[in-house]
């Protein structure tokens, strides 16, 4: 495993990221999660293979996923083993304390987080959404008393406009009160429109990138046409991805061909090339997903294949914020 700093922090995380969406109490909506007992090989993989940042959110199966992954913390590595990065800002439940980014919800979400976890701090407290119903400077301050108060040690966002992440920063660093170090969002050959403004201020700030859905829910990962179980059921992901896609899917069949090597692992190689990026989070539902991601690290791919794997893009409408 390859390890690089989160941002302009000393936190050094794994450049493969365990996505714990995908293990949650399965439910109507969610009939793809894995429930405890099926995780349990995937965690114990991901601490084989050193992949040390596990990325979460009190959403997640409405609190279920922090408790697998908690639980899983102790039972595989010790705590300062492994990079816990938790989520606020979505619904958990009605009232003022239940979603959004206000003082409120942040100071109730943080601890019920935390109590979830089994855990005194989380390595990394995101932002889920910008919250328009929220001055940023309420938000900014909010999250510096919980990293004054020990509860985080850094901070991130996830899924906003390069304007207002910079609207937040911006708050942030005039007060003196922490900025945030990553920036998850979605990135993949199939969807890459975050390189036209956001990728250039993460830059300019020294903010690592953190792309979910890195596959494309795992479209990048077989070849056009073949559907997983999630890939089938995901009611959310699917809105994400189209018809247009099969041209790029063709084209990492085809270099995964050349490298003989999985498509998974060409598809991730080219986002793990981005120097902005510092790992990409795979949401992996069998312990050989794992291994595939690792591999990707090993897969160096020229000039030419980058063209033909980018050449068949076409401008399209950001999702997912």
């Amino acid at each position: 495993m390859d390890y690089t700093s989160l941002g302009s922090s000393d936190l050094r995380v794994s450049r493969i990221a365990l996505g714990c969406m995908t293990f949650a109490q399965p439910t109507d909506r969610h009939p793809w999660t894995l429930d405890e007992d099926a995780a349990q090989p995937i965690f114990r993989r991901a601490v084989e293979l050193g992949i040390t940042l596990w990325d979460t959110a009190n959403v997640y199966g409405h609190g279920t996923s922090e408790e697998i992954l908690g639980r899983a913390v102790r039972r595989y590595a010790r705590r300062e083993e492994v990079v816990i990065a938790t989520k606020v800002g979505l619904p958990m439940h009605d009232g003022p304390t239940g979603s959004g980014l206000s003082r409120r919800a942040i100071m109730t979400q943080i601890d019920a987080s935390l109590h979830r976890l089994g855990t005194d701090y989380v390595d990394v407290y995101q932002v889920h959404r910008f919250d328009p119903e929220t001055p940023v400077e309420e938000t900014m301050e909010a999250l510096h008393d919980v990293v004054a108060a020990g509860k985080a040690r850094f901070l991130g966002a996830s899924s906003m406009a390069a304007w207002q992440f910079a609207k937040m920063q911006h708050a942030a660093r005039l007060r003196y009160w922490p900025e945030f170090v990553s920036m998850q969002n979605q990135y993949s050959l199939v969807q890459r429109e975050e390189e036209r403004e956001m990728f250039g201020l993460l830059a300019d700030q020294a903010v690592s990138s953190l792309p979910w859905c890195p596959l494309a829910s795992g479209r990048l990962a077989r070849p056009y046409g073949q559907q997983t179980h999630r890939s089938a059921n995901d009611q959310i992901g699917r809105q994400f991805f189209d018809d247009a896609d099969k041209s790029i899917i063709d084209a990492v069949q085809r270099v995964a061909d050349v490298h003989d090597v999985t498509m998974a692992q060409v598809a991730l190689a080219w986002v793990l090339s981005n120097p902005v990026v510092a790992a990409p989070i795979v949401g992996a539902s069998a312990p050989q997903h794992l291994d595939d991601a690792t591999a990707a690290l090993t897969v160096s791919l020229s000039g030419q294949e980058h063209v033909m794997l980018t050449a068949p893009y076409t401008p399209r409408q950001p999702t997912g914020f």
